[in-house]
């Protein structure tokens, strides 16, 4: 139901917890509608970059176990001044239990760009629960927007 994926990094993730796998990134969809916000707002939203850069969690509702993903807004800006928008999740269509933005840490690497790392509580088959920290790079210069579950 869930992927091949789902259940080969919760298998890997149960022997080993410190791997880590890479994350779906997109672009923009239904899911970066503002009524989709997680709520509260205040908490679930975070600038970095003096302002440039904008996350926030996004909760779709559904699948309930895995309905929180994180925006990501961040140049490069378009011809109209506009910021990318960028979709993070733990895969395709599937995203994470939980998602604390309020413990999110940050640090600048002028050769890649702008790591966040914060707590997600990844949810697998079995209703088996596990803590993680997801990091995302995003590198304004070049617009890549990379994600990896520690």
């Amino acid at each position: 139901m869930f992927g091949k994926f789902t259940c080969a990094a919760v298998a890997v993730l149960a022997i080993n917890p410190l791997t880590a796998f890479a994350q779906s990134v997109s672009e923009c969809d239904w899911r970066a509608s503002s009524e989709v916000l997680a709520e509260p707002w205040e908490s679930n939203t975070r600038t970095f970059a003096n302002g440039q850069i904008r996350v926030a969690v996004i909760d779709t509702v559904e699948p309930a176990a895995a309905s929180f993903h994180l925006l990501v807004l961040s140049p490069p800006y378009d011809e109209l001044g506009s910021r990318q928008c960028r979709i993070v999740s733990l895969e395709e269509g599937f995203g994470f239990a939980g998602f604390d933005l309020s413990q999110a840490v940050a640090n600048y690497d002028p050769s890649r760009g702008l790591t966040v790392q914060a707590p997600v509580t990844i949810w697998s088959d079995g209703d088996q629960y596990y803590e993680r920290w997801l990091a995302v790079t995003i590198n304004s210069a070049t617009g890549d927007v990379t994600g990896w579950v520690q």
